[in-house]
């Protein structure tokens, strides 16, 4: 089904509901928006709706997904924000702060449920524990651990006197990239920057960095990084670059160390709680903004033999999974 048919089915639906019905639950049906750069095919979307379903909320019976909106490139978010708006859905599911953004500019009524990096610091919203406007969701700390996989990456690769951090030219954080700069440099290593804007230029970016003379690679927390993560895990291991990711399933996936909280966890544990209570009328002042408690950290020592890359000993003991 297009895009523009499936946004007049939406748009048909909510006609069919007068203002009573749809404050009823049953006989409901509930029309989610979406505005992601990943397919809904990932694991962690799978487990999303996986676990909607058994919350109660059934694609095909009383519930009616966007479709379209995964696999969209940022420049696309505006447009489909726009149409979402038109439809009446009843929420807008968001990953990264330009999808939020976008969504925020098309509506200020519609609940915006949303998965971002540092949600306050962003200014997006001004509270977790009440968030203000039509904005709530999960803020993955990404800030601090981006750092922290940073100071992992450096005893990783002990002796490193040059390393590199890849990020996102879409998000703008001077701040955030001054703060890894100082970090670096406190303890003796130079850190160079490259941002990239779109998907064509990851590649070209980790080959400067490999050229640069960088001993190991901070891939930084990004929604267009992760999306693209099958471009960056054979080029990094074909350089034989060692390689920090934003997830543990990166590491799982062949990457070289991973550390974070879980994105499967995550869309599985409490994104669908926080969904069900704003579907159910909750304003998103009520439903706090959470972030992750639970952080696991992954070495994938296979990887590091194929890249001919010993890692010290005592980081590996400090692992929560090894994979060898």
């Amino acid at each position: 089904m297009r895009r523009r048919a499936f946004i007049t089915l939406l748009g048909g639906a909510a006609a069919l509901l007068t203002p009573a019905a749809r404050a009823q639950e049953p006989g409901r049906t509930y029309r989610l928006g979406s505005l992601h750069q990943v397919s809904r095919t990932t694991p962690h979307h799978v487990a999303f709706f996986d676990e909607l379903q058994r919350l109660g909320f059934i694609e095909g019976k009383n519930l009616l997904a966007d479709e379209h909106g995964y696999g969209l490139r940022a420049e696309q978010f505006a447009e489909h924000a726009s149409q979402l708006v038109q439809a009446q859905v009843d929420v807008i599911l968001c990953a990264g702060d330009a999808a939020v953004r976008a969504a925020q500019k098309a509506t200020k009524t519609i609940p915006i449920l949303a998965v971002v990096d540092d949600m306050v610091g962003t200014g997006l919203i001004g509270s977790l524990a009440k968030p203000d406007g039509n904005v709530t969701g999960f803020s993955i700390l990404a800030s601090e651990l981006d750092g922290k996989r940073q100071e992992i990456l450096m005893e990783a690769v002990p002796g490193a006197r040059r390393m590199a951090a890849l990020g996102d030219g879409n998000v703008p954080s001077p701040q955030r990239m001054q703060v890894l700069h100082d970090a670096a440099l406190a303890h003796g290593v130079e850190l160079l920057t490259y941002l990239v804007t779109a998907p064509e230029e990851i590649a070209g970016a980790i080959d400067a960095a490999k050229s640069s003379g960088a001993a190991a690679l901070n891939v930084l927390a990004t929604p267009l990084l992760y999306t693209n993560r099958q471009t960056i895990l054979p080029r990094v291991a074909q350089l034989r670059l060692p390689t920090i990711y934003q997830w543990p399933e990166a590491s799982e996936a062949g990457g070289l160390i991973g550390y974070g909280p879980r994105i499967v966890q995550l869309y599985r544990e409490i994104l669908p709680r926080q969904l069900v209570k704003l579907l159910r009328g909750a304003r998103c002042a009520d439903v706090p903004v959470e972030q992750p408690s639970r952080f696991e950290l992954v070495i994938n020592l296979k990887t590091a033999q194929a890249i001919g890359h010993e890692i010290p000993a005592g980081l590996v003991l400090r692992a929560d999974k090894v994979i060898e």
